[in-house]
């Protein structure tokens, strides 16, 4: 009721956005505005809505496939970082210059190039000519960016919230029209259970209907074990398994869009549990500190964690606030994009056999 009464509100609003893609979009479509090529392959991890489809997870998937044989570099703008311009990721990089999703990524991939800048033509130059050595560029974030010209494009879409059943900003969640999907060469629906039958993808194969020259993947998250965010202070790694048997109490604190999965996931494996859930991409301050504190003592019990997730994790590490009593209790559930039905191999080739086409460094 809630969102069909937003629908309904905004629609004005809403159609005059749609008016605004659509013209921007037809611009592109007509040679207008042209588009930049640069030889080196890029390929586009993106969505239809404004986030929550599990963009980072998926760039981290396919910068591990690739980097096993190319040499490989990951573009962002570095959403809400507190810097502008072309910046480099290297040992001093924190979240806050150069953002909290590229920081997870470049932590997790010091062996990939990762760089930011709100203008990606400039960026991808800047890449090139710094590393000719690149087989291929992975733009984070980037399938409303048309002064690029993008060989591969994957856009994605949520299993609870597919873009075929959504409209436009404000009244919904959608950047630009429905219809732009057939600008992508793959569709990932992500989030989806990872026991999923064939009957629900053919369901929603249905649903989002994909183009004659698309291929549909499914993809789900995988949660493997615990770490600590500050490993000067906290134990080693945790299992989930673990925290049952210790029947340890957990704080989760979330700023995400959608914190409730891994709520969920943390409740099989104990009772005892409290959260807090924070506006997407927030950086905490010290009153966010005390809080997380008061709702940490508040949980009883002797053995009591605090979990983040890991782009939280991102923003947490450098934060003055933290005493090292909380440092030391403080841990962060990693994912890992798991490629459902069988198919992740097929996936696989699909991204490798554009980059061995199409990078003359091969």
């Amino acid at each position: 009721m809630k969102c069909n009464l937003r629908f309904f509100v905004f629609l004005p609003f809403s159609l005059i956005y749609n008016l605004i893609t659509y013209t921007r979009n037809l611009i592109y479509d007509k040679a207008i505005l042209t588009s930049k090529r640069f030889s080196i392959p890029l390929i586009s991890v993106g969505n239809l809505s404004v986030g929550g489809t599990g963009k980072t997870p998926h760039v981290e998937f396919i910068l591990s496939i690739l980097k096993r044989e190319f040499s490989v570099g990951m573009l962002s703008r570095g959403y809400k970082r507190k810097t502008s311009g072309f910046i480099l990721a290297d040992k001093n990089a924190m979240s806050c210059n150069i953002g909290d999703e590229p920081f997870q990524i470049f932590k997790k991939n010091q062996d990939c190039v990762v760089a930011v800048d709100e203008k990606r033509v400039r960026a991808v130059a800047k890449l090139t000519e710094l590393f000719p050595e690149l087989h291929a560029i992975v733009l984070d974030d980037a399938f409303q960016h048309r002064q690029l010209s993008v060989g591969l494009s994957v856009l994605l879409t949520c299993y609870n919230h597919l873009f075929s059943q959504d409209s436009h900003l404000p009244g919904g969640n959608l950047r630009e029209s429905k219809k732009s999907y057939q600008r992508a060469d793959i569709l990932i629906i992500t989030k989806c259970p990872l026991n999923i039958d064939k009957y629900e993808m053919k369901r929603i194969e249905a649903r989002v209907k994909p183009a004659s020259h698309q291929k549909l993947f499914f993809s789900g998250y995988v949660y493997d074990d615990i770490q600590p965010v500050f490993p000067d202070y906290g134990d080693e790694k945790l299992t989930l398994n673990q925290i049952k048997e210790n029947k340890a109490g957990v704080l989760l604190v979330t700023g995400i869009v959608s914190p409730k999965p891994v709520l969920e996931k943390l409740k099989e494996y104990t009772i005892q549990i409290d959260y807090i859930f924070f506006p997407d991409h927030h950086n905490f301050n010290a009153k966010d500190i005390k809080l997380i504190e008061k709702k940490y003592n508040q949980i009883i019990g002797k053995e009591k964690l605090i979990i983040l997730t890991e782009k939280d994790a991102a923003r947490m590490v450098d934060n003055s606030s933290l005493s090292n009593e909380l440092k030391s209790k403080m841990y962060f559930l990693p994912i890992r994009v798991k490629i459902l039905d069988n198919k992740e191999n097929e996936l696989i080739k699909t991204i490798t056999d554009y980059v061995t086409k199409n990078s003359g460094n091969c």
